[in-house]
């Protein structure tokens, strides 16, 4: 990604599932921050644009004969250095300090930091004990030479290490998970105190550059956008229109597997308001045939992945230069299905969208915001005048209630789920709830279970619902309803809801679940 500001901040991914929350914290205080792998360091000609380096966390051990590292010259450029839990290790095995694995020094979740020593990286952060959030196996044993002790666990010595005369740090915690209490409070120490970096990062500014290289991509030919009227299509629906005006056709695939009367709404605000060129298509027979007697979440995703390609390329052909496919992905869509930047990140779902997609394809992407969170493309969706209804959308899935119905996935099954998901969101909208929830929905089960009703027995469905708050869809929590609300909505979805007799509420965090049940 290129910055309209010379001064950023680069982060080297080792691999950590939350390398991007560090991007995201850093952005969120003003400065341009770019995450790059070890590979791609040695790729780096110019560094006086880089006011600061951070290494990530990351699934290997130094402990090992071969560990993913940097060269020893970048410590060398007298740039700041921050490591954090493999990149303090890391920067502890270079300078020629100990690192071991051990069952006792080992830290998952919660510990308690206590302060050794005064450090510019610790200002404003530990005046007392500080809960902090640890994920980590091997622990440093031995101080490099010239290094001091900043702080410790119970049983972690070296959790924050410095070297303040060549401005190298390292913290054994993560400070960019919202887990740790004022984690941000680090990087901003760390920004301005020891890189003294200048704040001249907002997501408002990048609309310019990215109509420009949408711009420069595409020239003369044209672009098919894939709308379905959330906020992630709908912004980028918006920006390439800014960008190449009547060069662009929006077209929405009716999968059969939206919410209720959701894609006809949409469709409506875009081709009236918008005044955009949108192409319905009516292709849920298709979809609901091929998923037939599918039960598995992946061959699901792949199946829509495939299907939706094959939508839009055969709609292609009756345009002439439709060389591009136009895409809403995000950033969490991509390191759940893959690692964005080349390092050994987990695996943990296919997106259709990404992961789901098929490998030979005659469109070329276009995904404007994929190196955006959810947050910051609501801010740029609204300074292109993205009403707040579509803005302040919650998230919904690209498989759509295909991964909501878990098991067999049936026409009955779909509209038996849509009216209970459309009970929850309006009731949750008639209680001042929804915008305070970062995701909610209906699920079905796959199994039946017995009631009552009407003094006669019934065998039906089980309806989930889950509701989360979230920052960004990395971590999340349940959200915790008053009883009146959680006594109102079953009896509401099961009185009106042919098909339903029992409702649950998923209350487990992200992690150890995804958000999302398949």
């Amino acid at each position: 990604m290129q910055s309209l500001v010379k001064e950023k901040i680069v982060i080297i991914d080792f691999g950590s599932q939350v390398t991007k929350l560090i991007a995201r914290r850093i952005r969120e205080l003003g400065v341009f921050s770019e995450v790059i792998t070890p590979l791609d360091l040695a790729k780096v000609k110019d560094y006086k644009s880089v006011k600061g380096i951070i290494l990530s966390g990351g699934p290997s051990t130094v402990t090992s004969k071969k560990f993913e590292s940097v060269p020893k010259e970048i410590f060398e450029k007298k740039i700041p250095i921050l490591g954090i839990c493999y990149g303090l290790q890391l920067i502890a095995k270079i300078f020629g300090g100990k690192i071991k694995p051990s069952k006792k020094r080992r830290e998952f979740g919660r510990a308690y930091l206590f302060k050794k020593k005064q450090s510019q990286l610790t200002n404003n952060f530990l005046n007392s004990k500080k809960s902090v959030w640890m994920s980590h196996e091997d622990a440093v044993v031995k101080l490099p030479k010239n290094f001091n002790v900043i702080a410790s666990t119970k049983d972690s010595k070296l959790t924050i290490i410095e070297n303040k005369r060549n401005k190298i740090y390292g913290v054994q915690f993560h400070p960019e998970v919202t887990h740790t209490e004022d984690g941000k409070q680090i990087f901003k120490n760390f920004l301005f105190l020891i890189c003294k970096i200048k704040k001249k990062w907002n997501i408002k500014s990048q609309k310019k550059r990215l109509i420009e290289e949408v711009k420069n991509t595409v020239k003369k030919n044209k672009v098919i956008c894939a709308l379905s009227g959330g906020v992630d299509s709908s912004v980028v629906a918006l920006l390439i229109s800014k960008a190449i005006k009547k060069n662009l056709i929006c077209i929405m695939v009716d999968t059969g597997l939206m919410r209720k009367n959701e894609f006809k709404e949409s469709y409506e605000i875009f081709k009236k308001k918008y005044k955009l060129n949108v192409k319905l298509i009516d292709s849920s027979k298709i979809f609901l045939k091929k998923l037939k007697n599918v039960s598995d979440p992946e061959k699901k995703r792949k199946i829509i992945g495939k299907l939706f390609i094959k939508v839009f390329e055969k709609e292609s052909k009756k345009y002439k230069n439709i060389k591009f496919l136009a895409q809403g992905t995000l950033y969490p869509d991509i390191i759940e299905s893959k690692s964005a930047t080349g390092s050994k990140t987990s695996k943990i779902k296919s997106h259709h969208n990404v992961g789901g997609l098929p490998k030979k394809m005659k469109l070329k992407l276009i995904e404007p915001l994929k190196e955006f969170f959810k947050d910051e493309v609501r801010i740029l969706g609204k300074s292109l005048g993205l009403i707040e209804n579509i803005s302040y959308k919650h998230p919904f899935p690209g498989p759509g209630l295909a991964i909501r119905i878990i098991g067999n996935i049936t026409f009955n099954r779909i509209k038996v789920l849509q009216e209970a998901d459309h009970i929850f969101v309006n009731e949750l909208k008639k209680n001042n709830l929804y915008n305070k929830i970062w995701q909610a929905y209906a699920a079905l089960l796959p199994i039946k279970t017995v009631g009552v009703m009407g003094d006669s027995r019934t065998y039906e469905n089980i309806c989930l619902l889950r509701a989360v708050i979230s920052e960004d869809g990395m971590s999340a929590d349940y959200f915790n309803f008053p009883k009146y609300f959680l006594d109102n909505i079953s009896n509401k979805i099961i009185n009106n809801v042919k098909g339903i007799n029992r409702v649950v509420y998923d209350i487990t965090s992200k992690p150890p679940s995804t958000i999302e049940l398949e």
